[in-house]
């Protein structure tokens, strides 16, 4: 098989119904050379045999058991350690929306970036579906935290993300694994450093297909709060201020 471009990571929970959907649109419309690591927690998740069924038509195919320790954080690890492809991509398998803006995420990359992260709140980007709460309480943050602590980054919360094997391995992640924390302290640590960084927007649409979220707003807030009055005091405590490079896609109208 040729050398992948880019590994494409779906981390899983019992994602079997958007599964089905999420690989045939990839298989449909990622056209560079790719191989899609999904990442499952448990060996009864219903993703591995919606995985299994179709892998003898796509043998870029692959799944890994995250034996690191249950939570996004460590599936994403574990899916980097098995990737192989120069650019590595975390998408969702719930939410379709960003798959089309994976060309103009690889089109950044390509001129340089390092690490280019999406965005559902500037550039013309939305977000669609889910729980009423996780929204209004997500745009609320990203919105508070660029004006708090200055960030370049607009999304920071957002987990679709493509970076390079070696931006990951150099960061320090210390957040406990719970949703999605991940994205918020991988977008505050790579803007102290000194990659290239990119943004695109995208439009989310989650759990279209149905599903059940993982979404607790308890767990979810402690832990989201910490890293976000965290990243305030890293990202004002630094006196360079990061440049972003931003690439908007043609089905996206800027607003």
């Amino acid at each position: 098989m040729e050398k992948p471009k880019i590994s494409i990571l779906l981390p899983v929970f019992n994602e079997g119904i958007n599964l089905k959907i999420m690989l045939k649109i990839l298989k449909a419309t990622i056209e560079v050379p790719h191989e899609i690591i999904v990442v499952y927690d448990i060996e009864s998740d219903d993703s591995i045999p919606v995985v299994k069924d179709v892998q003898k038509n796509y043998p870029n195919l692959k799944l890994v058991h995250n034996k690191i320790g249950r939570g996004v954080v460590n599936a994403i690890k574990s899916g980097v350690n098995a990737a192989y492809g120069d650019y590595i991509l975390i998408l969702v398998a719930d939410d379709v929306g960003p798959v089309l803006a994976v060309e103009d995420m690889l089109y950044l990359m390509d001129k340089g970036c390092d690490f280019v992260s999406t965005t559902r709140y500037a550039y013309g980007g939305r977000r669609y579906g889910g729980s009423l709460i996780s929204r209004v309480l997500s745009k609320i943050a990203n919105k508070l935290f660029i004006y708090l602590a200055g960030s370049s980054i607009t999304d920071c919360t957002c987990g679709i993300k493509i970076f390079r094997k070696e931006v990951f391995n150099k960061i320090n992640f210390e957040c406990k694994p719970i949703g999605w924390a991940v994205a918020l302290e991988f977008s505050i640590k790579v803007q102290m450093s000194n990659w290239k960084l990119g943004e695109v927007p995208i439009i989310s649409i989650n759990r279209f297909y149905g599903g059940k979220s993982t979404f607790r707003p308890g767990p979810w807030i402690s832990e989201y709060s910490k890293w976000f009055f965290k990243g305030i005091r890293i990202l004002r405590s630094s006196s360079n201020k990061r440049e972003i490079e931003v690439h908007i896609p043609k089905h996206i109208s800027e607003s």
